[in-house]
């Protein structure tokens, strides 16, 4: 599997089932089998693994605001990490774990924690020219502000009922 123009092995798709238990619902044979070929077709230098350029080579995620950002996850992916982050956007994958995954784009600095210059950083590629440096930090402090006031409104009435 290394090298992606081998052939994909029951052993193969079983690893990959394998590896996606904690990151997806069960991936079919079939969806693996399908997503392989795609892997495949995108990794230029059958090297085994996808270069953000070649990821941001697909339209559909080339014009995703987020691309930008969630390119520097995707720089290197093998084959296993491939489905594993495509089941981030699938309609079987749970909330918690379309969460944990925003919250992996969202940390740029991958210290598991998302801080105001990692927000700042993803506000400037959603808003690009839309937005003065000045107001997108305006309204990321505003929304800090509703998130600590809903928080504390929503700790105390559970504390207190």
């Amino acid at each position: 599997m290394g090298n992606t123009s081998s052939i994909l092995t029951q052993y193969d798709i079983e690893e990959v089932q394998g590896h996606c238990t904690h990151a997806c619902e069960a991936v079919s044979q079939q969806d693996i089998v399908s997503l392989y070929n795609r892997f495949c077709q995108l990794d230029r230098n059958r090297n085994g693994f996808i270069s953000s350029d070649e990821f941001l080579s697909v339209p559909e995620f080339a014009v995703n605001p987020l691309s930008q950002v969630s390119s520097q996850m995707l720089d290197g992916l093998n084959f296993k990490e491939f489905v594993a982050f495509l089941y981030a956007f699938s309609s079987r994958t749970t909330l918690q774990q379309k969460i944990e995954f925003m919250f992996k784009v969202y940390d740029l600095e991958c210290n598991e924690k998302v801080n105001f210059k990692d927000l700042m950083s993803v506000l400037r590629d959603l808003t690009g020219s839309f937005m003065t440096e000045q107001q997108r930090e305006v309204r990321l402090l505003r929304a800090a502000g509703s998130l600590y006031f809903f928080e504390s409104y929503f700790l105390c009435r559970y504390y207190l009922s």
